[in-house]
């Protein structure tokens, strides 16, 4: 199997002029669905080629060719909210599958193709509005560190907050994952105000990232903490999760962290996932016990999925009084990064593979060796995304019960990819490089902006737009949308 190589490619005028126009707020699709009623006028009937418009004037006497290439040009958020609103002959404009896959060419450029993996299955318009959305919030920031409002212009990611965790003084030794840098702290965004984040210091904190600490004037670049020396005001820390006479959440450093339904799980060297019930202030909803550390999480509605040292996958139902359900071993070595859905698990092992378990079967479907092994991972759909210990970023193809490698590609990153987070219309990738890259997920990756941080970057989060990453300086950094 051939693999394709590329190089990603940094957002060119072109794609800067797509996100002025994606970047529209809704006043402005106010103006366009106002100037589409002009030109419409009475014509309701879906006109052929040339239009039956009786008078010979407006937009829809136009040859219907012309009126999709006037529409080509408009916001993909005005075609998909706006002309449905119209009328139903411009309605049925969003619903031209090749316009749409036209448009996408157009946003990630000539020599790129997208999408890397099956077409069958892809929403054209939702990954067309999602890549516009995308390059209109972050393509004016280039490739810089933290901003000013006067640097962006008043447009694009509102703003860079840094939530530090506290730093114990003396920290576990001889105990550091294959591939990691010792002590990542883990950071998940959830629906909702909170964003736990855990840490080395075994603690494992709920962030209030909404609300703005008093008194702190948050604005571009600002920075709030918790911790001793941080440099910063007091944030808004809501719970310290099982904090009990001084002790931590977990007796070693926390590694990983998965949510489900009002329940937060915590994974940790000392070889315990511990639950919290978030609805009630992180209160403590259990404990499980394993044979060694856990280094990855997936929370499925019927199962909870842990990737450990010891080559081992387990399947829990933690709501038994036995949880555990079933031991895997899909590697010969430690398994760093996983993701599941309800009929497969895909995960990454340090012995340079990475495998496709069937759940409904119970048998493993295939296995592919690579030459590097894989930190993280990332799967929507028919695509599965994964960053190695050397800066490659991998893409796989998951289609009719076989995992087949599509592409590898180098986006910038030169030491470990720590994080990735894929969805149809975007990629965000981190390092322990010290960069966090935004790319549109083509092949080759069109990398719209990179992100400079002071301390390697160990992990990342994406929930409806806002970004956070931990570091290793114990902090959490927040990229937010303007409201």
């Amino acid at each position: 199997m051939e693999e394709i190589e590329g190089k990603g490619e940094t957002g060119s005028s072109g794609g800067r002029e797509t996100a002025s126009s994606a970047g529209e707020s809704d006043s402005d699709g106010i103006a366009h669905l106002d100037q589409m009623r002009l030109c419409v006028g009475s014509g309701c009937s879906r006109p052929e080629s040339p239009s039956p418009c009786s008078d010979g004037i407006g937009l829809l006497s136009l040859p219907w060719e012309m009126v999709t290439r006037i529409a080509s040009h408009l916001p993909a958020q005005c075609i998909i909210n706006v002309l449905p609103q119209v009328c139903r002959v411009l309605g049925e404009v969003g619903e031209d599958a090749s316009a749409w896959q036209h448009r996408a060419q157009r946003l990630v450029g000539g020599a790129a193709s997208f999408p890397v993996g099956p077409r069958d299955q892809l929403d054209w318009a939702a990954a067309c509005l999602e890549m516009e959305q995308l390059l209109g919030l972050w393509s004016s920031l280039g490739e810089r560190g933290s901003t000013t409002e006067e640097e962006r212009g008043g447009g694009g990611v509102e703003r860079r907050e840094e939530v530090h965790e506290e730093e114990e003084d003396s920290l576990p030794s001889g105990r550091s994952c294959p591939g990691h840098m010792p002590g990542d702290p883990p950071v998940l965004l959830l629906r909702g105000p909170g964003a736990p984040a855990g840490s080395r210091d075994r603690n494992v904190n709920l962030w209030d990232l909404r609300a703005e600490p008093e008194g702190s004037g948050l604005g571009s670049g600002s920075r709030v903490g918790s911790g001793s020396g941080s440099g910063g005001s007091r944030g808004r820390l809501l719970h310290t999760l099982g904090a009990s006479g001084g002790a931590g959440a977990h007796s070693g450093w926390v590694w990983c962290l998965a949510q489900r339904e009002g329940l937060l799980a915590s994974g940790a060297f000392d070889s315990t996932i511990r639950l919290w019930d978030l609805a009630a202030s992180g209160a403590p909803r259990g404990v499980i016990t394993g044979r060694a550390p856990v280094i990855c999480l997936s929370w499925q509605p019927d199962a909870l999925l842990a990737g450990s040292h010891d080559k081992k996958i387990r399947v829990y139902d933690h709501r038994a009084s036995q949880p555990l359900v079933k031991t895997l071993q899909l590697h010969n070595s430690a398994v760093l990064s996983m993701e599941a859905n309800e009929r497969y698990i895909i995960s990454g092992g340090k012995d340079n593979t990475i495998a496709l378990y069937d759940r409904r079967a119970a048998k493993l479907l295939n296995k592919v060796t690579l030459g590097s092994f894989l930190l993280s991972m990332s799967c929507c759909g028919q695509e599965v995304w994964a960053g190695d210990n050397v800066g490659q970023i991998h893409t796989f193809s998951l289609q009719h019960g076989v995992l087949r490698p599509i592409g590898r590609f180098d986006v910038g990153h030169t030491h470990l990819v720590t994080g990735i987070h894929y969805s149809p219309g975007s990629l965000y990738t981190c390092s322990s490089d010290r960069t966090i890259r935004v790319h549109l997920p083509s092949a080759p990756p069109r990398t719209v902006c990179t992100l400079q941080n002071p301390t390697p970057v160990n992990g990342l989060s994406v929930e409806a737009g806002v970004l956070a990453v931990a570091s290793g300086n114990m902090a959490v950094a927040v990229w937010r949308p303007p409201q």
